[in-house]
């Protein structure tokens, strides 16, 4: 059971934004010393839950400040940017990582932010599509020739490859049964949360084995693949200590992620008529705790509760959400390092 970091770099109140930036980095070195499989970073628009809209240009400085670490988007928003754009920057981090990219990608469910980027909310599901087919093409191919209702290249010279041959592993980060089944059919791997889980990894499950099994055979997983799940997971001395660091990081977190639904009640996104659909994830701190979206304890508690998640939904990958919302540098480290050494080892043999 390989463990790793994921993150939005939600915005705090309480330190600038260099600061903030200072701290993740010294966050992610403190991971790659302990042992972490990777770290994957979110991509948002225009909104606190992320200030790293472009995970692309902060990937490409953990990069160059970890030594093991894999690192990867989680996801790029594919209907956001033109596909050559995508490919060269996949070739250009997985180069600079030394071949430590794990590429995630998803269509996005902000049609807030979709809006703002002049995406028409009712076709990103076919330029996702589209965009993904695209990319798959330039890398596998020294010119790029590709022609649809979204993208039109005629003999564009692949100058920039992946190092890893012939690009590296794909991963979507699914909310639905049916995004989940299209991971599996793709042989990608498949991250997803909360009360979901068991439906997705259900419907992820049966299109893998129709399809035959994964892209390739990660070394790193169980089975080849990774059917994971993003957790928020904090742990301290006590379950009392935990709860007291948790609560309110939590809950900034979550204001942060439901910042431009308010946005949008008050009338301030340029009146859309789309409006992403209420979320299922559990905003309530201890409700998030009962569907396992969060997981909160001492390191005994945290351990046996995760046991029994991987030992129920068969995860074969688990993707921690350590350091967010308000939390402090100091409770964050000291969580990782609980974690580390006392919860990993024991996770380890799953």
């Amino acid at each position: 059971m390989k463990i790793g970091l994921f993150d939005h770099i939600d915005r705090t109140d309480d330190r600038p934004l260099a600061q903030q930036y200072d701290e993740r980095l010294a966050f992610i070195a403190k991971a790659d010393d302990a042992g972490f499989y990777c770290y994957h970073l979110a991509e948002h628009h225009a909104s606190p839950v992320s200030t790293a809209p472009n995970p692309g240009l902060f990937l490409s400085v953990v990069a160059r400040a970890t030594k093991q670490i894999h690192i990867g988007p989680l996801m790029y928003l594919l209907p956001f940017q033109s596909p050559l754009r995508i490919i060269e920057d996949i070739c250009i981090l997985d180069h600079l990582s030394h071949g430590r990219l794990e590429v995630g990608i998803g269509r996005g469910t902000s049609a807030i932010e979709m809006n703002w980027h002049g995406i028409d909310h009712e076709q990103a599901h076919a330029k996702f599509l589209d965009t993904y087919a695209c990319i798959i093409e330039g890398l596998t191919h020294d010119r790029l020739n590709y022609e649809s209702e979204y993208s039109s290249y005629k003999d564009v010279p692949m100058v920039l490859a992946p190092l890893q041959d012939p690009y590296p592993d794909f991963w979507y980060g699914s909310s639905s049964v049916e995004t989940s089944a299209w991971a599996g059919s793709h042989g990608m791997h498949l991250v997803t949360y909360g009360s979901r889980a068991k439906a997705n990894i259900a419907a992820y499950s049966a299109a893998l084995a129709e399809r035959g099994g994964p892209r390739r055979q990660h070394p790193a997983f169980k089975g080849g693949t990774a059917i994971s799940a993003m957790l928020e997971i904090v742990v301290a001395d006590t379950d009392e200590e935990a709860r007291r660091i948790a609560r309110p990081a939590h809950d900034h977190l979550y204001a942060n992620q439901t910042f431009l639904r308010r946005e949008h009640a008050a009338g301030r996104t340029g009146g859309f008529q789309y409006v992403t659909a209420p979320t299922k994830r559990v905003g309530d701190f201890d409700g998030a705790i009962a569907e396992g979206s969060l997981v909160v304890g001492s390191p005994e508690s945290v351990t046996a509760r995760l046991t029994e998640m991987v030992r129920e939904f068969g995860y074969t990958y688990l993707i921690g959400y350590f350091m967010f919302g308000s939390m402090s540098l100091a409770d964050a480290s000291r969580s990782l390092d609980l974690f580390s050494k006392e919860v990993m080892p024991k996770l380890a043999p799953l």
